[in-house]
């Protein structure tokens, strides 16, 4: 009779990747017998069948596995997404609600002495400097502050006195990006619409009268009832775009 060939069952086999040692011992042996048993060829015709049907049984069984572990492989990778969305909004909070002064007051609300934290401690030390009129000490102690406690309930106040030193100091490209970071990142907070038309002044200040004019128009897009609103609209005349 033709000789079975043991390679090449063993090929298919290993085309399944995750056969057990079991499973190829099993085959193995009984392709062994069909070799060296000298039964009739009909007979053997019928074992390589039988042998082929397991062979396909085993690949079912690998393809099954395999496809739980993609739906598994999935819903890890959803889980790690859900974690990373959470994580963002939680730290995205800030912590509460805004508590700077209005635009228009002369010195920013500090935080009460009941919170007498390190945290409050180093918010209200740069706060000094801001009232001081120290600009170099401000953003110095502002920044120290921002990358010790970027969550921090005063982040929101604290970028915006450090962009507001930035100006004074006569660093208007610092400037515009910090009071984009107050605009973009508490889009709800008091400061917002303020940061924004601050962010219009600097880049006018720059000689950008196009993309102070933007900044402007996004005040009276995004914040039609602020205080800056109608300091906004006057701009936009006086660049000749409203």
């Amino acid at each position: 009779m033709r000789r079975v060939s043991w390679m090449g069952i063993a090929a298919m086999i290993a085309a399944l990747g995750c056969a057990t040692p079991a499973e190829m011992r099993k085959l193995q042996n009984r392709v062994s017998a069909l070799e060296h048993g000298g039964g009739k060829t009909a007979t053997g015709r019928d074992r390589v069948a039988e042998l082929g049907t397991e062979v396909e049984e085993l690949r079912r069984t690998v393809d099954g596995l395999n496809g739980h572990l993609d739906e598994v492989d999935r819903q890890v990778k959803q889980a790690l997404e859900e974690a990373r969305t959470a994580r963002k909004e939680a730290n995205g909070s800030g912590g509460g609600a805004p508590t700077a002064a209005a635009p228009d007051a002369n010195a920013p609300g500090a935080p009460s002495a009941a919170g007498d934290s390190q945290e409050v401690q180093q918010y209200r030390a740069a706060l000094a400097k801001w009232r001081e009129g120290d600009s170099a000490g401000c953003v110095d102690l502002f920044g120290k502050f921002l990358q010790t406690y970027p969550a921090s309930e005063y982040a929101d106040d604290a970028t915006y006195w450090l962009a507001d030193c930035y100006f004074k100091q006569g660093n208007f490209s610092a400037a515009v990006l910090r009071f984009d970071d107050v605009a973009r990142q508490y889009p709800s907070g008091d400061k917002a619409a303020d940061a924004l038309y601050r962010q219009g002044e600097a880049l006018l200040r720059m000689g950008h009268g196009t993309a102070a004019g933007n900044a402007f128009e996004k005040v009276l897009r995004d914040y039609p009832n602020s205080a800056r609103a109608p300091e906004a609209k006057r701009q936009l005349q006086l660049l000749g775009s409203g």
